[in-house]
C-alpha cells in the first residue's frame, strides 16, 4: 500500500522575493520581478530585459570559501532548502540518515560557472581555471551539497527535464516515499541568474518576448500579443515526509502531494504536439492516482510561458481534460511576474500553489489585456481572485516534449 505523502517545509529564492513570504506577497499583489539585466551588457541582444535575482546572498549560510566551489544555481539552492528545512524543523541526529534523500535539479547547471572557466582559460591559459569546475558545473552538486548540508545518505540526484525538472524531482520524491525507500525527502528545481550565452541561445530561437519598450509588460501569458517567455532564475526547495513519519514526530504538515503524471510528447524538441496528447495525459494521470474528477480541482497553476504555442495548446489540452469545467476552474501564470525559472519553475510554482490552498486566493496572470478567441478560460486578469481552494492541478511542460502535472491538497487527519 502506497505511504501518503505529505509536505512540511517550503523554501523560495525568485525574482520577487527571497523567501516564501515575500515571494507570496508579490504574486498576490501583482508585482513583477522583470527589469533590464544588470548582470552584463545586453544592449546589443534582441532581449535585453530578464528576470534576475537581486540582492542575494550567503553570508549568513555558508563561509564564503564555500561558496567559491558554487554556482549561483547551487547557491541558491541551497538558500531555498535553509528555508524550507528551517520550517520543517527537523532534528536529524533523531532520523535514520539512510531514510533521507535529495532530488534537486536544473535545466543548465552551472552554465555560467562554465562560461567564466572557459574565458579565464582562454585568456589566462588551463592552469588559471578554478579547480571546483569538474564539479561544481554538474547539475548533481546541488543535490550533493544539500545532502552534506543535513547528512542525507539515502537517495540522492537530479533529475532532469529542462523546464519540468522542478516538478520532475518533486513527484520522484514522492515516489520514494511513497514505495517506503525514504521517509524524508528534500526536493526541488534551481536556475542561477542566467549568462550571456543562455540569453543568446533562447534569442536565436525567437523563444524570447523582445518587449524592450517596458520589461514589466513583456511576459503576457494567454494574452492575444504574446510575443515569447521572460527568462528568470530562482529555487524552490521542499520537504516531503510520509504523512506516518511526520506525525510521529509531532511535525506541523502544510499539505498533501496527491497525484504525479509525466509524458512525452515524442513529437519535436521544442513544439508541443499538436493533438496536445501528451500535455492531456499527464494531467489524467495525475487526476487518476489522486482519484479526483475535474470538478474537484479548484484551481490549476498553469505553466504559460506567454509563448504563442505553449499557452494556445494548454489551454486545448486542459478544454480536453477538464471538458465543461474547464470554464468554471481559475487558470493562472505566475511567469507573467517571476518570468520563466526553467528548471526551477515547477518547484517555485508548486509552492505558490500550496500558498494558494492556505490563503484561499488564486494569484493573476498580470499583463492580460487582449483576448485571443480560442483562449476563453479564467486566466485571473491582473487581480488576484479569492476563492476556496482545496485541491490545485500544477503544470510543467519542458523542451524535449516532457510534461508533468503534480496535484497538492489541503491536508486533512
Amino acid at each position: 500500500m502506497k505511504k501518503k505523502v505529505v509536505v512540511t517545509g517550503m523554501g523560495a529564492i525568485t525574482p520577487v522575493g527571497l523567501n516564501v513570504q515575500d515571494f507570496w506577497y508579490s504574486l498576490t499583489c501583482g508585482i513583477s520581478g522583470v527589469d533590464f539585466i544588470q548582470s552584463f551588457d545586453a544592449e546589443n541582444f534582441p532581449t535585453t530585459f530578464g528576470a534576475e535575482i537581486k540582492d542575494f546572498s550567503l553570508d549568513n549560510i555558508l563561509p564564503k570559501k564555500d561558496m567559491k566551489r558554487m554556482d549561483s544555481f547551487t547557491q541558491f539552492g541551497i538558500a531555498a532548502a535553509k528555508e524550507a528545512l528551517q520550517q520543517a524543523n527537523i532534528n536529524f541526529e533523531n532520523v535514520d540518515p539512510y531514510r533521507v534523500g535529495v532530488i534537486v535539479g536544473s535545466g543548465a547547471g552551472g552554465s555560467q560557472f562554465i562560461l567564466d572557466n572557459h574565458l579565464k582559460m582562454i585568456d589566462r591559459g588551463p592552469k588559471k581555471i578554478s579547480p571546483y569546475l569538474s564539479s561544481g558545473m554538474l547539475i548533481n552538486a546541488v543535490s550533493s551539497e544539500i545532502a552534506m548540508l543535513i547528512g542525507a545518505k539515502g537517495k540522492s540526484g537530479a533529475f532532469v527535464t529542462a523546464c519540468a525538472t522542478g516538478s520532475n524531482c518533486i513527484g520522484e520524491g514522492m515516489r520514494s516515499i511513497q514505495w517506503g525507500e525514504a521517509d524524508i525527502m528534500i526536493v526541488g528545481g534551481t536556475e542561477g541568474n542566467f549568462s550571456a550565452l543562455d540569453l543568446a541561445g533562447f534569442s536565436i530561437i525567437r523563444a524570447l518576448s523582445t518587449y524592450n519598450d517596458d520589461p514589466k509588460l513583456a511576459s503576457r501569458p494567454f494574452d492575444r500579443t504574446r510575443d515569447g517567455f521572460v527568462l528568470g532564475a530562482g529555487a524552490g526547495i521542499l520537504v516531503l515526509e510520509s504523512e506516518e513519519f511526520a506525525l510521529k514526530r509531532g511535525a506541523s504538515i502544510i499539505a498533501e502531494l496527491k497525484g504525479y503524471g509525466f509524458s512525452t510528447d515524442a513529437y519535436h524538441y521544442t513544439a508541443p504536439d499538436p493533438e496536445c496528447k501528451g500535455m492531456s495525459m499527464s494531467m489524467i494521470k495525475a487526476l487518476e492516482e489522486a482519484n479526483f474528477s475535474p470538478s474537484e480541482i479548484h484551481y490549476i497553476n498553469a505553466h504559460g510561458t506567454s509563448t504563442k504555442l505553449n499557452d494556445y495548446y494548454e489551454t486545448l489540452a486542459i478544454k480536453k481534460v477538464f471538458g465543461l469545467e474547464a470554464k468554471n476552474i481559475p487558470v493562472s501564470s505566475n511567469k507573467s511576474m517571476i518570468g520563466h525559472l526553467l528548471g526551477g519553475a515547477g518547484a517555485v510554482e508548486l509552492i505558490a500553489s500550496i500558498c494558494s490552498i492556505q490563503n484561499d486566493i488564486a494569484p493573476p496572470t498580470i499583463n492580460y489585456h487582449e483576448k485571443e478567441s480560442e483562449l476563453d478560460l479564467n486566466y485571473v486578469p491582473n487581480e488576484a481572485q479569492s476563492c476556496s481552494i482545496q485541491n490545485v492541478l500544477s503544470n510543467s511542460f519542458g523542451f524535449g516534449g516532457h510534461n508533468v502535472t503534480l496535484i497538492v491538497s489541503k491536508w486533512e487527519k
